[in-house]
């Protein structure tokens, strides 16, 4: 199947601010893009392009006072298939992990792992290692969490989740990623398009954040919002929590005026 990936974001700038962006497609997913991934910047700036730390493809520049618009449009082929169920990847002891994965164990700014290991011990604990451990937190958090746009705050950790029961998608994740972790399953946060294919329409569209655990010799999608696989997820974005995977970053003062995303199915001949 063919998706439609698009966004325009619109800020006002008062004065001259250095941005940091995350909104290219992932480099594990430019294979399947159909037409070029570029970020347009109005108006038009050097904007430098790296990837940084975790493996996701970066955008910085410097734009003046005034509004800036930060508009994109691709085409992706997806299989098309619902997200993959790992039934027979084992959880791996620490001892065997990649090296690679062992910082997806540690405490991070919205994961507090030392703090919610009894608990994730004591709840979890009696499940077997590996998916039905994994499913288990997946139901708990989905269950046990209610979603609002109305309780997003910026600071809200793992722990005040647990606390206070409410959140967004970003919140429901951190709180999955960091039961995950304190039993010993590598987990990383994970931020990008997820259309509504296959499911209900939601309006407006918005970028989403599940979460990957590490499983036999793989990452695997979950994702305690929705708790069910689902069609047309293409990443962007991974890191220990959402603190490595804004959307965007200013260096200074940057008002949010406008945020509009797309992601749409469309016919092969369109």
């Amino acid at each position: 199947m063919l998706i439609r990936l698009g966004y325009d974001i619109q800020f006002g700038v008062p004065e001259p601010v250095t941005f940091v962006t995350m909104l290219h497609v992932h480099p594990s997913r430019e294979g399947d893009l159909l037409e070029p991934d570029e970020m347009r910047v109005t108006p038009q700036t050097r904007c430098d392009t790296y990837i940084d730390t975790f493996g996701n493809r970066c955008s910085r520049f410097t734009t003046g006072a005034g509004t800036l618009q930060l508009k994109g449009s691709t085409l992706i082929r997806d299989s098309g298939n619902l997200d993959p169920i790992p039934f027979h990847a084992p959880a791996i002891p620490v001892g065997d992990l990649p090296t690679e994965t062992l910082v997806y164990l540690m405490n991070s700014r919205y994961c507090e792992v030392d703090r919610l290991s009894s608990i994730a011990l004591d709840l979890f604990g009696g499940f077997a290692p590996g998916l039905p451990r994994v499913q288990a937190i997946n139901n708990w958090v989905h269950s046990k969490v209610t979603f609002g746009y109305s309780y997003a705050r910026p600071t809200k950790t793992a722990l005040d989740v647990f606390t206070e029961r409410l959140g967004v998608c970003r919140d429901f994740q951190h709180l999955a990623v960091t039961f995950c972790r304190a039993l010993n399953m590598p987990a990383r946060y994970a931020t990008g398009y997820l259309g509504d294919i296959g499911v209900p329409l939601v309006l407006p569209m918005d970028f989403s954040a599940w979460y990957e655990v590490y499983l036999g010799d793989r990452w695997w999608t979950f994702d305690a919002r929705h708790n069910r696989p689902r069609i047309g997820r293409v990443l962007m974005a991974v890191g220990r929590d959402a603190s490595d995977v804004a959307i965007t970053t200013s260096f200074g003062v940057a008002n949010l005026q406008q945020f509009y995303v797309v992601t749409d199915e469309v016919k092969e001949n369109q």
